[in-house]
């Protein structure tokens, strides 16, 4: 597993099949969206001997699912009296705003729903698995997760595992993983859509990073987003570990329901104060190993690139936590968060200007999301736009005071130069590759150093969707790191 490439990590000779879904020979399951998740469900059900009935509203999809074996069939023409199962793909409403078609015909007939997390659970219950949710967070945890226990995977360190596959909502979908056996440890992220389905999943460890408003259209309210996220503990067996962290309230009420009831092991972690039992970040930046009760500093964040911000500080004691409980030893569990590698589009050090950080954060598509990057840095020449979300960036106004200059591009760029107001000097650019240039050069005039605890950086932190001039945060983010590299090739 790379920086730009999350694939499963396996570590043996030769990596195992993809799962078999059992009990479906002779059956007949629908699978509703064909996408990633959707193809291969299709794949794995065949593979079990199901009959499989497919179906997508978008015409391409439906050409994908047939030359993955399946017959295609709308959801009103289908016999649903014969049908056995219908698996949702989570990018189809199973609730709000409308349920999906195929959801309303199942139900209609009594049809059992479920999704690829519980057949990946069903084919490969042998092995271990470590799941990861929360609001924000999730991709980094998961990634500084599996890249901690996959360096280890095969060797004979205490707890390590034979076998380990990362993917889920990040990366791979669920069955395209490997099939891992007895010894093998599947780490997986999983979104809200993707819990609203499960009905048998029961990870060994689940971690819960932090809960605020998300998704609502599909959940109908912040309530029923919660509902979906506290799913991830619903099936864990008694004795099972719950991580939670504690910086957020309604979080907090999740800990403190889940450590009352007493059914699982419940950890609590933190990124801005003291959690007795469990793992937090103290003011110096410290990590601090509280699960024995014994509150040892284990590590510094300080000067690991890939986990700047105090947001980072959550999910490094999330996945030091989930090490931990895994049976992984905290030396051989801070070696592995000191040689992270990092995400691409997360706060990712793609360039240097003299004392001066180049750093993509197009995964930071609303103002939420990059509260951490503004919180990350003392001095910042900041690249802002696309298609704006919901609140604008008004919630960011506390940390203005960090931004030397705002560049602002897309759709965003009027309405986010209305809300900076005369607080922050700001330049209506356009383009990314007007506003870099600019920010470049103002950063290069200003000749501005590290001389701040932490820096001083260029930052495309959009607080916007990118659909107005990219395809995707990713697009984006490439075309960022490219123009970076452009200006900086010959450069001192």
């Amino acid at each position: 597993m790379t920086a730009t490439d999350i694939r499963p990590a396996i570590h043996e000779a030769a990596a195992p099949a993809t799962p078999v879904v059992p009990g479906v020979a002779g059956s007949r399951v629908v699978v509703a969206g064909l996408a990633r998740s959707g193809l291969a469900t299709i794949r794995a059900l065949r593979a079990g001997g199901a009959e499989v009935v497919a179906w997508d509203d978008a015409e391409a999809a439906r050409v994908a699912g047939a030359a993955a074996g399946a017959a295609i069939a709308a959801p009103d023409a289908i016999d649903w009296s014969g049908v056995a199962l219908l698996v949702v793909a989570p990018g189809l409403p199973l609730h709000f705003p409308r349920p999906h078609a195929a959801v309303r015909h199942a139900r209609a007939a009594g049809v059992a729903i479920t999704g690829d997390v519980d057949l990946l659970f069903g084919a490969c219950g042998a092995a271990r698995y470590a799941a990861i949710t929360g609001t924000n967070g999730k991709s980094t945890t998961t990634a500084l997760l599996g890249h901690v226990v996959s360096r280890l995977a095969g060797t004979p360190v205490a707890g390590a595992p034979a076998q380990v596959a990362v993917g889920g909502n990040l990366g791979v979908a669920p069955l395209d993983l490997p099939a891992l056996g007895a010894g093998g440890l599947y780490v997986l992220e999983l979104s809200s859509y993707q819990l609203d389905l499960t009905r048998t999943f029961a990870p060994a460890v689940g971690v819960l990073l932090n809960l605020s408003p998300d998704h609502i259209d599909r959940h109908g309210d912040f309530a029923g987003y919660v509902a979906a996220k506290r799913r991830l503990f619903d099936h864990q067996p008694a004795g099972a570990v719950a991580i939670i962290g504690c910086d957020d309230g309604p979080s907090i009420e999740v800990f403190d329901a889940l450590a009352a009831e007493g059914r699982l092991r419940a950890i609590p972690i933190a990124a801005t104060r003291p959690v007795a039992g469990g793992v937090w970040l103290d003011e110096a930046g410290q990590l601090i190993d509280d699960l024995n009760g014994l509150a040892r500093p284990v590590m510094s964040l300080d000067g690991i690139d890939t986990l700047r911000g105090r947001h980072n500080g959550q999910n490094a004691a999330a996945a030091y936590a989930a090490a931990r409980a895994l049976g992984l030893a905290s030396e051989d569990i801070v070696a592995g968060i000191r040689s992270y590698p990092g995400l691409p589009h997360r706060l990712e050090t793609v360039g240097r200007l003299g004392g001066c950080v180049i750093v993509n954060d197009s995964k930071a598509t609303n103002a939420e999301a990059v509260r951490p990057a503004l919180e990350a840095f003392d001095r910042i020449y900041w690249i802002a736009g696309g298609v704006p979300k919901a609140g604008g960036i008004a919630m960011l106004t506390p940390w203005f005071d960090r931004i030397a200059h705002a560049w602002l591009i897309g759709d965003a760029a009027e309405g986010f130069a209305a809300t900076l107001g005369s607080d922050v000097p700001w330049t209506i650019a356009g383009t990314l590759d007007v506003a870099l240039d600019q920010a470049l050069a103002a950063a290069d005039a200003a000749g501005d150093t590290a001389d701040g605890a932490q820096g001083v950086a260029v930052l495309l932190s959009p607080a916007c969707a990118s659909f107005d001039q990219y395809k995707s945060f990713e697009h984006r983010g490439d075309a960022f790191r490219a123009l970076v590299a452009a200006r900086l090739e010959g450069r001192s």
